[in-house]
């Protein structure tokens, strides 16, 4: 599938759950990916599993000025971050007419029509998704959402690259992905 060939992408600090489906879809589509990871070893465990066609880098946040996809540019069509804060470094190097997608369980509808507001001059949309009841690691509990069941990590990853690749149309908007919970 090449769904995302020649497009970049960058995921931080989520080489785990939410992050890690991103990446391994963007990786399947033909997407050049850097993730970063917080520790080595969750980097270990993602280079792995996304193979030799994306780059991990165990640092929690990068400077593409320093880290470079491939050919040495530092330009991404998408960034992946869970907060605002997270994203915000990387903001010089996405090219205009990208995207940025905020992951994080609660971000303020405020704070990314903010962001959206503050990019819209360069063509980049900002949008979130803001999973809950998400299946959790064992022996933790959630409460089933209207539903009657968790979601999985696939599907936040689903709606994310929505946001960043079809949602063209589309800046400032917080989706819910809570199996109906946040409307209730």
């Amino acid at each position: 599938m090449t769904r995302y060939a020649g497009r970049r992408a960058v995921v931080v600090g989520q080489a785990t759950g939410i992050g890690l489906a991103i990446a391994k879809r963007l990786v399947e589509g033909g997407a050049e990916v850097l993730l970063t990871t917080r520790t080595a070893q969750e980097g270990a465990r993602a280079s792995m599993e996304l193979g030799s066609t994306a780059r991990v880098v165990a640092s929690g946040s990068v400077d593409l000025g320093t880290a470079p996809f491939g050919d040495g540019t530092h330009n991404a069509d998408f960034v992946f971050a869970g907060t605002v804060a997270s994203a915000r470094p990387l903001l010089r190097h996405v090219k205009d007419g990208g995207a940025v997608v905020l992951t994080a369980p609660a971000p303020s509808s405020a704070t990314v029509h903010a962001l959206a507001t503050e990019l819209a001059s360069r063509g980049i949309r900002v949008n979130a998704v803001a999973p809950g009841c998400i299946e959790a690691t064992a022996g933790s509990a959630a409460p089933l959402p209207p539903l009657g069941r968790l979601g999985s990590t696939e599907e936040v990853a689903r709606a994310a690259l929505f946001l960043a690749t079809d949602a063209t149309f589309t800046t400032g908007a917080r989706l819910p992905v809570d199996g109906g919970l946040s409307s209730s």
